[in-house]
C-alpha cells in the first residue's frame, strides 16, 4: 500500500500573516492582481479553502496581475495546466492526490527549483512534499453570504487600496 502524503504537521511556518476582506469574485480577483508582483520571481503559492472558496478566482487575479493574458480555470482533471509567461505559471489541483505515487506521478517535482511559479490548490493533501519557503493563502467564508476572508501566510505585503 502507498504511504500517505497528509502530514499531520502545522500549516502555518511563518508569523508573517495579511488578512484581507472580499465581497465578490471581482474583489477577490483585485486583490490577488496587487499582490501579484510579490511573485514575480516564481516560488511556491498553497491554496487551502473548501470548494467555492474562491481559491480559483484569487488564481486568475495572480496571473492577470502578472501581466499573463491565458485563460484560468481550475485543473480538477488535468492536474496542472501550464500559463506559461514570466515567470513561468503552473496551476495544480492536488484534490485527487493522496499518496506519494500519486504525487510522483503528476511529475510535480519536475517543475520545482526553476524560477516558475507554481500554484497550489488542495495543498494539504500534499503538505509534506511542500518546500520552507512556501506561501500559504487560506480563503474561508466570511459573515456575509459572498464575504470571503483571504489570509497570506508567509510574505508580507504593503497594498495600497486594499482593506486590511
Amino acid at each position: 500500500m502507498p504511504k500517505q502524503l497528509i502530514s499531520k504537521r502545522s500549516l502555518i511556518k511563518s508569523d508573517v500573516m495579511r488578512e484581507f476582506f472580499s465581497n465578490s469574485e471581482k474583489e477577490t480577483e483585485i486583490i490577488a492582481e496587487k499582490v501579484a508582483k510579490d511573485f514575480s520571481n516564481g516560488g511556491v503559492v498553497a491554496f487551502r479553502g473548501g470548494m467555492g472558496m474562491g481559491k480559483t478566482a484569487f488564481i486568475r487575479g495572480l496571473v492577470r496581475g502578472l501581466n499573463n493574458s491565458s485563460f484560468v480555470s481550475s485543473p480538477t482533471f488535468a492536474i496542472v495546466n501550464d500559463y506559461g509567461g514570466k515567470p513561468h505559471v503552473f496551476h495544480f489541483d492536488m484534490y485527487r492526490v493522496n499518496t506519494w505515487d500519486d504525487l510522483y506521478s503528476t511529475g510535480f517535482f519536475d517543475y520545482m527549483d526553476n524560477g516558475s511559479l507554481l500554484l497550489i490548490e488542495w495543498s494539504e493533501n500534499i503538505e509534506e512534499a511542500l518546500p520552507e519557503e512556501t506561501v500559504y493563502i487560506e480563503i474561508e467564508k466570511g459573515e456575509a453570504e459572498n464575504q470571503r476572508i483571504i489570509r497570506i501566510y508567509g510574505k508580507d505585503f504593503s497594498l495600497e487600496g486594499i482593506r486590511n
